[in-house]
């Protein structure tokens, strides 16, 4: 199997998946944990890919994508974003309603105390 047919079957398996550098529970850079930390804290169930491990997927994900960088994030099959633009989105209550939109369940109050701690 291809890294791109790998990376086609996590996302149409999983509803929600991070491509990452590290795991959600041991991120190993300041991006994906902050990515990792805002899906942990939201409550929302996410698997997990660790690009650190397989070179074919870290490089593979870029191509998939036309992304330059990791972490990277997918709902319901479709890229959402990197760090910033989840940052933004977070934010915004942008991702709320993504998640809204596409039934993805999380935790409403926790996504309004992110955002009441960064006003």
């Amino acid at each position: 199997m291809t890294a791109k047919d790998q990376i086609q079957e996590t996302i149409s398996t999983n509803d929600v998946v991070l491509f990452m550098k590290g795991t959600k529970s041991m991120p190993q850079c300041g991006f994906s944990s902050r990515v990792a930390g805002v899906l942990n804290f939201m409550g929302v169930d996410f698997a997990d890919v660790n690009v650190l491990s397989d070179e074919e997927i870290r490089q593979g994900i870029k191509d998939f994508s036309d992304w330059p960088t990791i972490p990277q994030l997918y709902v319901k099959g479709e890229f959402v974003g990197g760090c910033d633009i989840i940052t933004e989105m977070t934010l915004s209550g942008e991702l709320d309603t993504l998640f809204a939109d596409k039934g993805v369940s999380f935790d409403k109050d926790a996504a309004d105390k992110i955002r009441e701690a960064n006003a």
